[in-house]
């Protein structure tokens, strides 16, 4: 027992009742798959509910004591661990519901439970009160079940196309429940359950809440005995029942009353209809097929019992308490027993048939078809159900047709009643009580019934038998293209009826015969019978003599009767200006006359409404000119209800346009509303009169209405913009100043007979101006004052009516302030919930206003800005701003509030919201307006919870439907509440853009009043319900089943706004926090959604692509962010969900997919057979989004000229929200239907259906062209989306998550299939710049992928090829990207920059990676030689055989590319040329490049960057692209010039004279000035930097045509020697610079590189023939680069060096190592250069050295001022050769600190493992970037960076040691040569000849001739004349001194260190020797 006793939270009097009937209506009414199990599980369950329908749980008194313990000992609540204590007021409350209900005291406690838990969905309410409300709904969801249910069955009324398993299911349990005594429960419950007495109850116990509260209790309650009614007519509709249920039921509707109307009530009409379905027997004469079938079950034919129990209990003369409720079920069972006669199985029942004619007169003395006219058709339902229609449409059929004789009698008696009236009439004595009306009323139903037809079913054809044939085009009648066959029976009779009774009729039915008529005419077929029937009762008598036709029911008597009283009244019309005009002598129309006038007027609207035939017929008729004649009537004094009907014909005429544009001519001439005055007129006249003086007097106001109905039909067709030309100002002002200033304004101050017409004079006036306001588009002129000529004056003209009603509505006028009250006053009226009088017409009129808000907000940007163009002197204000206004009803600005508040009202206003919603939209878009709307909606506390309450009912509303086109009008409701939600979601989207506070946070639950990012969001239950939880609670539906979110499927545009919501939230930076923790721990969102992609949408591609979109940037930003944040669980579930190939078991919960779920699938990859696979998620995504595109063919137009129209559309095309380029349909439609109308001529008129046509096509093919616009922007976002997650899930999320095997193959997968899909025949090309996209991304990181693997030295030795991607996968991606790269054509310059970006990323995959130069001895050659390939090489072989495959074509695209077009795309064209010159071994390339002109094109478009480049150096560069560009040429060229073959090709093509010509060189920066204009972010290069990046790069070119071109090609060196010449004062300068930067440095490295292998005397001889003035100045600048090098080596060689090497540490301390090792490498390198050209000038000049040239002083003295503060001596001074010595030792001692820098580093790179932390960060912290950034990094990452530094440090230290021993080399070298010439051929001189000191003069000498005299043999005698005996024996012991044991120990050291090891033998060992030779000999 304990266990019953646990509380269910969810209430079972309601949790599980709604659930059955989610289940019912999936399954019945919704046709949801998998749901017929689902409900035979409900139905099992709830069996015992069914049974005891509506039986409570009985109270005991144990339950009451486990309540009454709940608050001390607590109470189990299911699905929740241990106890919940509950408080005491909550127990108290649950007794006080369990009494009100008499329910089980635990039932009503959960119900208090659930109350609580669903009260933030209804605000206002107490839980006690919500927990009315569920108990009610409860008992509700029951009987809708039960209806469902039964409505589910087959039978033989109606069937709802079922499955035959679902049908069998429900047929089977409702059989059941009736045997078990459904029938009597259901009449029971109905009698019981009252509203009023439950209210007793309620109201005793105070369970009645808010107005609203009270309604909602009320309408449970009717809707409950509704649909236990309606169950038992569904019954009865399909099956009968049995006799004892027959019976019970005629036993309770014996008792029903009627309302105080005289109709029945709703249900009671059901029960009604259920007896009149029992006793049905007319499906017999339908021969359908499974007739027999029913038959057999019919009882009436089966069971004698049946009849006759039925058959005495209605014979029974007890009367029931409504007689004509009576006379109707005798009538019925009189007209069954007729049919059951004329059947064969009638025989056996011949004593109760004969009983029929006796039954029928009982029923006719009951008044039957009164009763059934007032008691039936008065209830409002009646017309709501089409079976109720049908049934009684058979009862009155039947009636007329199965009983003609009685029929007769009817007549006849009615022919009798008339005599006698005649006579009583002219003896004036009383009228016979004896009358029976019975015909009367018979007409007066059938007139009623027919005339209305809410279905369109026409059922009133039957009547009308087609007499002409009916091949007639306008009539689809039933009997079509049969017109020889004959019509049934029944409908012969009843066509006889109606001509019948029409013939000699009695004065007394005339008017109820026009009646019935009209009622017969509703229908298009119907009314042209009708016409005819009157045109041929004209016809027949029109030999008549008096020429007045005899039949007085035809068109002929009856405009002959309007003309005769026109004529009559017309003669009375009185002068206007006498002054009994106001008592006109009435001695016109009698009140009979008016009846009869007015059932005619009636008669004639009906028909010519439905029939266009009629209109045109009877107004062209040229004998009763009606229109004409009824105009007449109107100016005559009839009564003004005379007059509205005459209007209302009027405006049915006015339906044609061909009638409209006369009639309004007609109504301004007869001045029914006076526009003209006359001069000297004293008073108006017309109908403003008629208004204001006898209208206003009757507090009635037909006439108005009807006028303003009129206007209104005729505004529809076309406003005539020249009418009363001549009279007055032409146009429709006095129109509407009159329905503006005579009706609208003063309609709230009128007095009113009838409180309903208050609202039906407003809402026909507004709807004047809604249409009128709809139909304008505002145009320039109308804001140009345009004048017209009038009676020889000039008058301004009016503007068209809806500039008119805008200009009102922009300004504060007292329209604007009517409608906006006339808005609150509705909202006001709506908030009671009471029914009053109007409110259907109050809420029209409300709709009205708002549609005239909403159309001035949507017009007024137009309106506003052509007002401002125009500069027209009106003033207007922006209506958002007038909402703002302060309202004089309330003093507050409640406005915009009060439009919002009819959200709150959408259950019952769905229209009124979705404008309301509109309009808030609208006003949305202005962020000023939003701050104070946020403050407007949260001023006023209960206010604030119901707009809120408002927007989340809308938005939860489930009634809603996507898009159905039928004009269904619960189809249409349901479009409209959908459309609702398409506003308000939008009004979020547009609000979430602007800043905080604004509408959109405060609807979402986000705190407005604090920082947005302070909210917390919970769930609701702690909180009010906002508009967050909606959005998710639509987007959750459905989640945890297979078929997915269901709103995706129902609306799908819908869920993509929904998605978009989220997404905004999720991306915004204040929401982002509380948006993405309340998903993620409350939703778990994401991984519920994301599951279920891709959503396939066959029916709406679009937006599901667009869901998919929105989903997966949300996603994007969840990877981001738990990455960020370290929740490792989350992304890996995510991770895996996105990516895994293993079939996923659905997670039972979070957390238990650990790590085996990780092992398996990494193991999975291992083993490929043991699991089988799955798509993975974001390969099916991809799948999803179809790259074709069907493109809408070219328009074939006849009439059209093709170019103007693809003009017009191009200019009707405007962006729309979402931000795509559509054509506007309608501004198109209107432009070219203007076009056509505006064809003159017969021809014209001729062609119109044809242009129409035309017209027509062109339209469609904008519309589909705007589909697939919109459908290539949805692929596109989608595909960005896609993107935006494949490369956060490869870049943002921790790169452990998926490990580099996995990751490889992952991107292998994606590259291929993305590539697959764009390279498809059929791809659309707007789709591939994303995937270029995608595709660089993904390539970049499967390089990087392989990269690291190889870098921790894993894959190499893997047998798969070259990493765990196998070889065969690469060449794939590489064919694919080579494809796609060819398929781009022409026209995709800037896609293909994204490919060629991937190609080199591919291509580096094979590129070796940096080795340490470890100094061993390599291998031998010929082991090298016969080495295996390793995996670099032969991957980057097969990659090139690939590549060459593609042959010419690649070439020709990428070449193309790289010598024209966008920057980006000739920088990476360049870069893959140069990458795949490198690997081209056979250079097929190479020679393709040269031989088709690339090469030269590209060599001669360096003069043309010139300009550019020169613009370059200002100190504010305009754009560096020019800069980027050159240098990628430049970089391609020395890729070429690398091989001979390239280098001479190079110079052929000019190269070197190119640049010569080039001025950029000469525009050396001047460092200093520009150091202010630094860009401070450090981007931006200095002048001077990128000055250098131009020369750097050109050097570096020459060095490498230099090198390439070599000995046998002087060519070379003589053209850049030139080169060199003609910027020699730029070479220069740079060789004296001042301040030796490190790019100063890089410079002269480069520098001295070229002079050294150029500047020397031979290169001019091989130049070809120089004349020898040229020679000359050559010679010169050659002299004086020398010069200045050897200054340049004394700097460099001395102590500056290490000033320098401090400096840049103290200047850039950060980086200080790497710029020290740079700059250090630099400085070697320019000695060593200089060095090399002082041995190539010493060889050079003569091969011994006695005739050889001296470059360096004969000084030995280490040179100790190298460091002095005076550097221009040093630089003027000759070099001693003790610089040299200098040079030496210093390079010897480098080489020892370098060579033991190696060692160290190499023997650190072999223990990389056992370093210590702090030296692995030290190595890291020059590689990364910003404070703190070593301590982010993994440690796998840092022992990478660790080892790639330690890598840098030795190949650095190798480079070192290679130039410090070519440095000792040389100076070895220039030492001996210089000694051996100084000690051993030198011939001194005495120093005492010279006149000069001897330094001084010594020193010119040596410079000017050593230098200068190379060729002069002459000039060496001179200079050697100066060199004294004491200089060389200075020499000779300095040099000794200098040159001593330690220092040769030391060289030969080296040589042993170095040269050996290199397998490179050196001239060390020999040069010392030799010096040493020259040292030690004796003096000669």
């Amino acid at each position: 027992m304990a266990a019953q006793m646990a509380v269910n939270s969810g209430a079972s009097l309601w949790g599980p009742l709604k659930e059955l009937w989610e289940t019912v209506d999936g399954a019945v009414l919704r046709r949801q798959p998998e749901s017929v199990h689902l409900l035979d599980l409900q139905l099992k369950k709830h069996k015992p509910h069914f049974l005891s329908l509506f039986k409570n749980p009985p109270k005991s008194a144990e339950q009451r004591e486990k309540v009454r313990k709940a608050s001390t000992e607590g109470i189990a609540i299911q699905g929740q661990q241990g106890s919940r204590l509950l408080p005491e007021q909550l127990l108290t409350e649950a007794f006080i519901l369990s009494d009100l209900f008499d329910i089980g005291e635990l039932a009503a406690l959960e119900l208090l439970l659930a109350g609580e838990q669903q009260q933030p969905y209804f605000p206002g309410l107490t839980r006690g009160l919500v927990a009315v409300l569920l108990y009610w709904d409860g008992k509700l969801c029951m009987a809708n079940s039960l209806r469902t249910l039964i409505q589910s069955r087959q039978g033989k009324t109606f069937t709802l196309d079922l499955s035959g398993e679902l049908v069998a299911l429900t047929t089977r349990f409702t059989d059941e429940l009736m045997s078990q005594g459904l029938t009597k429960r259901i009449l029971t419950l109905v009698s019981e359950i009252s509203v009023t007495r439950e209210f007793e109850r309620l109201q005793k116990e105070r369970g009645l809440g808010n107005e609203k509260h009270r309604k909602e209790v009320a309408d449970l309650i009717k809707e409950c005995r509704q649909a236990l009614a309606d169950s038992l007519f569904s019954w009865t509709c399909q099956s009968p029942l049995s006799k004892d249920d027959t019976l019970a039921l005629i036993g309770h509707l014996e008792t029903v009353t009627a309302q105080a109307d005289g109709s029945l009530d709703s249900v009671n009409l059901a029960l009604v209809m259920a007896l009149l379905y029992c006793l049905d027997v007319s499906f017999i004469e339908q021969g359908t097929e499974d007739r027999d079938d029913l038959l057999q079950a019919l009882p009436l034919l089966t069971e004698r019992q049946y009849v006759s129990a039925v058959h005495s209990r209605l014979m029974d003369s007890q009367p029931w308490k409504l007689p004509g409720l009576q006379a109707v079920c005798r009538l019925a069972w009189a007209l069954s027993l007729r049919v059951l006669s004329q059947l064969p199985q009638g025989s056996a029942l011949v004593e109760f048939t004969e009983a029929d004619e006796a039954l029928a007169d009982q029923a006719l003395l009951g008044d039957v078809f009164l009763f059934m006219k007032e008691g039936m058709l008065g209830c409002e339902s009646f017309s709501q159900e089409e079976f109720y229609i049908r049934r009684v449409h058979s009862l009155i059929t039947d009636f007329l047709a199965l009983m003609p004789m009685k029929v007769k009698q009817l007549r006849n008696r009615a022919d009798e009643d008339a005599r006698l009236v005649h006579m009583s009439l002219q003896m004036d004595s009383e009228l016979p009580s004896s009358l029976r009306k019975d015909l009367d009323h018979l007409m007066i139903l059938i007139g009623e019934f027919y005339s209305k037809d809410p279905f369109g079913l026409e059922l009133g054809l039957e009547f009308w038998c087609p007499t002409e044939s009916l091949q007639h085009t306008s009539l689809q009648g039933s009997y079509l293209g049969m017109a020889l066959q004959r019509p049934p029976h029944k409908q012969v009779v009843l066509s006889k009826f109606v001509r019948q009774m029409g013939d000699l009729l009695p004065s007394t039915l005339y008017i109820s015969y026009l009646r019935m008529l009209k009622g017969l005419a509703n229908g298009p077929q119907c009314a042209h019978y009708c016409f005819s029937l009157l045109k041929t009762n004209g016809a027949a008598h029109s030999d008549n003599i008096q020429g007045v036709s005899g039949s007085p029911v035809s068109w002929e008597h009856f405009f002959h009767s309007l003309m005769l009283y026109h004529e009559n009244l017309r003669r009375d019309l009185p002068n206007p200006d006498s002054a009994h005009y106001r008592h006109p002598p009435l001695r016109g129309i009698t009140q009979r006359e008016m009846e009869g006038l007015t059932s005619f007027l009636q008669l004639l609207t009906t028909i010519i409404t439905w029939s266009e035939n009629a209109r045109l017929a009877l107004c062209e008729h040229p004998q009763w000119t009606p229109v004409v004649v009824m105009l007449g009537l109107l100016q005559c004094s009839v009564p003004p209800v005379l007059k509205a009907e005459l209007l209302h014909c009027l405006a049915a005429f006015g339906k044609s346009p061909e009638i409209a544009a006369s009639l309004w001519q007609s109504l301004e001439y007869t001045q029914i509303l006076q526009t003209v005055r006359a001069p000297g007129q004293r008073q108006a006249a017309g109908i403003e009169v008629e208004l204001n003086e006898i209208e206003s007097s009757c507090e009635e106001y037909p006439l108005t209405r009807s006028f303003c109905h009129l206007i209104s039909t005729l505004v529809e067709g076309s406003l005539p913009v020249n009418l009363g030309a001549g009279l007055r100002v032409p146009g429709f002002q006095p129109y509407l100043n009159f329905l503006r200033d005579s009706v609208f304004l003063p309609f709230p101050t009128r007095a009113y007979r009838r409180p309903a017409e208050k609202w039906e004079v407003a809402d026909s006036v507004l709807e004047v101006f809604h249409k009128l306001l709809r139909d304008y588009e505002p145009q320039p002129s109308d804001f140009v004052q345009e004048i017209v000529e009038l009676q020889g004056e000039q008058v301004p003209a009016h503007k068209p009516p809806g500039h008119s009603i805008m200009f009102h509505l922009l300004n504060d006028s007292p329209m604007l302030a009517l409608c906006l009250s006339l808005l609150e006053e509705g909202v006001r009226q709506l908030d009671t919930y009471a029914p009053f009088p109007g409110k259907k017409h109050l809420e029209s009129a409300v709709l009205h206003c708002l549609c005239l808000l909403d159309l001035a907000l949507q017009k007024e940007a137009v309106f506003m800005d052509l007002l401002r163009e125009s500069q027209a002197s009106l003033l207007v204000s922006p209506l958002e701003q007038l909402l703002q206004g302060v309202s004089p009803q309330t003093r507050r600005a409640d406005h915009i509030v009060n439009i919002a508040r009819y959200l709150y009202h959408s259950s019952s206003n769905p229209e009124a919201a979705f404008q309301s919603a509109k309009i808030l939209r609208r006003i949305a878009n202005y962020p000023n307006i939003q701050i104070r709307l946020v403050g407007d909606f949260t001023h006023d506390q209960a206010v604030s919870h119901k707009l809120m309450a408002g927007f989340v009912e809308c938005l939860d509303n489930e009634d809603a439907e996507e898009g159905t086109e039928k004009d269904d009008s619960q189809k249409k409701v349901a479009r409209i509440r959908h459309e609702t939600q398409i506003h308000i979601l939008n009004l979020l989207i547009t609000s979430l853009e602007l800043k905080a506070p604004n509408l959109a946070l405060y609807l979402l639950g986000y705190e407005v009043k604090k920082p947005v990012s302070s909210t917390n969001l919970q769930d609701p239950g702690e909180s009010l319900c906002v508009c967050l939880t909606g959005v998710l609670g639509r987007l959750q539906r459905g989640t945890e089943k297979r078929s997915g979110p269901a709103l995706t499927q129902q609306a799908p545009h819908l869920a993509e706004l929904c998605y978009q919501v989220i997404y905004q939230l999720c991306a915004c930076p204040d929401t982002s926090g509380p948006t993405m923790r309340y998903l993620r721990t409350s939703q778990d969102f994401l991984f519920s959604h994301l599951q279920h992609l891709p959503f396939i949408l066959p029916s709406n591609q679009i937006a599901a692509l667009s869901q998919m979109s929105w989903l997966m940037k949300t996603a994007a930003i969840e990877l981001r962010v738990t990455s960020l944040n370290r929740q490792r669980s989350h992304t890996q579930r995510l991770v895996s969900l996105l990516l895994d190939d293993q079939p996923h078991a659905q997670h039972a919960a979070d957390g238990e997919s650990g790590m085996e779920d990780e092992t398996r699938s990494v193991s999975g990859f291992l083993h490929f057979d043991t699991v089988s696979k799955v798509r993975r998620k974001l390969l099916s995504v991809l799948d999803a989004i179809d790259f074709s595109q069907d493109m809408p063919e070219l328009l074939q137009l006849d009439f059209f000229e093709r170019t103007q129209i693809e003009q017009v559309i191009s200019n009707c095309e405007h962006v729309n929200e979402q931000g795509h380029t559509v054509c506007n349909v309608k501004l198109l439609h209107r432009v070219l239907v203007a076009e056509v109308n505006a064809l003159q001529g017969m021809a014209a008129i001729g062609q119109r259906p044809l242009l129409m046509e035309e017209v027509n096509s062109i339209l469609q093919q904008v519309v589909e062209r705007n589909r697939v616009r919109r459908s290539l922007s949805a692929k596109r976002h989608a595909l960005q989306s896609w993107r935006s997650l494949v490369e956060t899930l490869l870049t943002a999320c921790p790169a452990d998550l998926i490990p580099a095997d996995e990751r490889q193959l992952i991107i292998r997968d994606l590259l291929l299939d993305l590539h697959d899909k764009v390279l498809s025949e059929d791809a659309a090309g707007e789709l591939m710049p994303i995937v270029a996209g995608a595709v660089f991304t993904l390539t970049a990181h499967l390089s990087q992928s392989v990269l690291s693997e190889q870098q921790q030295g894993v894959g190499l030795e893997a047998s798969s090829g070259f990493a765990s991607i196998a070889n065969s996968a690469l060449h794939l991606i590489l064919r694919k990207l080579l494809d796609f790269i060819l398929s781009t054509g022409g026209g995709y310059q800037r896609l293909r920059a994204h490919l060629y970006g991937s190609l080199l990323y591919y291509l580096q995959i094979a590129q070796k990676p940096e080795e340490p130069d470890t100094l061993q001895t390599g291998k031998a050659m010929w082991e090298r030689l016969t080495a295996p390939e390793d995996g670099f090489s032969k991957l980057q072989r097969e990659n090139l055989a690939i590549i060459e495959s593609y042959g010419k074509a690649l070439m020709e695209v990428v070449c193309r590319d790289a010598c024209d077009g966008h920057e980006i795309s000739r920088m990476l064209a360049m870069a893959v040329l140069d990458r795949i010159l490198s690997i081209d071994r056979q250079n097929q390339w190479l020679l393709y490049i040269c031989n088709s002109g690339y090469l030269r094109s590209l060599v001669e478009s360096l003069r043309q960057d010139d300009v550019a480049l020169q613009s370059l150096l200002t100190p504010q560069p305009p754009l560096l692209k020019p800069l980027y560009i050159f240098e990628s040429k430049m970089a391609l060229l020395t890729r070429v010039a690398k091989t001979g073959q390239g280098a001479v090709e190079l110079l052929r093509c000019g190269l070197v004279a190119q640049l010569m010509e080039c001025q950029v060189f000469d525009m050396v920066p001047d460092s200093d000035a520009h150091r202010v204009m630094r860009d401070p972010s450090g981007f931006i290069p200095s002048p001077m930097d990128r000055y250098r990046q131009i020369l750097l790069p050109t050097l570096r070119l020459f060095q490498v045509i230099l090198t390439s071109t070599s000995i046998n090609h002087q060519q070379g060196a003589a053209q850049v020697l030139q080169w060199l010449i003609v910027h020699a004062d730029t070479i220069q300068s740079l060789l004296r610079c001042q301040e030796l930067s490190m790019g100063a440095l890089q410079e002269l490295s480069l520098l001295t590189g070229i002079i050294s292998k150029t500047a020397l005397p031979g290169a001019l001889e091989m130049g070809g023939e120089v004349n020898s003035a040229a020679l000359m100045e050559f010679q010169g600048h050659i002299n004086r680069f020398q010069r200045l090098c050897l200054s340049l080596l004394g700097r460099l060689a001395g102590s500056e060096r290490d000033r320098l090497l401090k400096q840049a540490e103290i200047s850039a301390p950060g980086d200080s190592a790497e710029r020290r090792e740079e700059m250090e490498v630099a400085m070697q390198q320019v000695c060593a250069n200089i060095m090399e050209y002082c041995q190539a000038l010493l060889l050079q000049s003569s091969a011994q050295a006695q005739f050889s040239i001296c470059l360096f002083s004969p000084s030995g003295s280490e040179p100790a001022d190298l460091s002095s503060t005076v550097p221009s001596m040093a630089y003027s001074r000759v070099p001693s050769l003790g610089l040299v010595l200098y040079l030496l030792k210093n390079s010897a001692a480098d080489f020892f600190r370098f060579h033991q820098s190696h060692r160290q580093s190499l023997g650190k790179l072999q223990s990389l493992d056992q370093l210590p932390p702090e030296e692995l960060k030290e190595l890291c912290q020059g590689l990364v970037s910003g404070p703190g950034g070593v301590e982010k990094i993994s440690s796998v990452q840092r022992s990478l960076l660790a080892k790639r530094r330690l890598v840098q440090l030795i190949n650095n230290r190798a480079k070192l040691l290679a130039l410090c021993s070519y440095v000792i080399e040389t100076c070895l070298f220039v030492l001996w040569r210089h000694l051996e010439y100084y000690l051993l051929h030198c011939i001194p001189t005495d120093p005492k000849d010279s006149l000069l000191p001897g330094s001084t003069l010594y020193r010119s000498r040596l410079a000017d001739d050593s230098f200068g005299g190379l060729q002069a043999s002459g000039g060496r005698g001179l200079s050697l004349s100066r060199v004294s005996q004491q200089d060389l024996d200075l020499l000779k012991s300095d040099m000794a001194a200098g040159f001593g044991e330690a220092l040769q120990r030391k060289l030969l050291e080296v040589e042993g260190l170095y040269s050996q090891v290199r397998s490179r033998y050196t001239f060390i060992q020999a040069l010392v020797r030799r010096i040493r030779g020259l040292l030690r000999q004796p003096k000669s």
